[in-house]
């Protein structure tokens, strides 16, 4: 699991092959991925947006942008972990993923950006 802090919050991040939900042979390689995000500033925080860099094998990229994460805007004190899980589709079996997310300071008003660590998104087998 890789981890980056930016001003405060944690966003810890990591990645799985699901080969049940995949067909390489039409070229369909579904990763699953599990983000933790830490709060440990001393602001109460929302997160607004994200937005992700999805590059595949061939350097193909593909940017994904939108409100919240999951459907949620979660909001979260001091010393609170929000978690979510979700997919990520490739044409190539092996690729990577980073990001941002767009947060707000509830107490100040402020905005700022907290980035999301770099996941390789690589079938097992392609190791070997």
């Amino acid at each position: 699991m890789r981890a980056i802090t930016t001003e405060g919050i944690t966003v810890r991040a990591e990645a799985q092959y699901l080969p049940e939900h995949s067909y390489p042979q039409g070229g369909r390689f579904l990763f699953g991925y599990r983000i933790t995000i830490t709060n440990g500033s001393k602001h109460t925080v929302q997160l607004l947006e994200r937005s992700w860099l999805i590059l595949n094998g061939f350097g193909a990229r593909r940017e994904v942008e939108g409100p919240g994460v999951v459907g949620q805007q979660p909001v979260m004190a001091p010393g609170e972990t929000f978690e979510y899980s979700s997919y990520c589709e490739l044409d190539t079996d092996y690729g990577a993923m980073l990001g941002a997310y767009f947060m707000k300071r509830i107490d100040k008003g402020d905005f700022f950006s907290v980035r999301i660590p770099r996941m390789l998104l690589i079938v097992p087998a392609r190791l070997n």
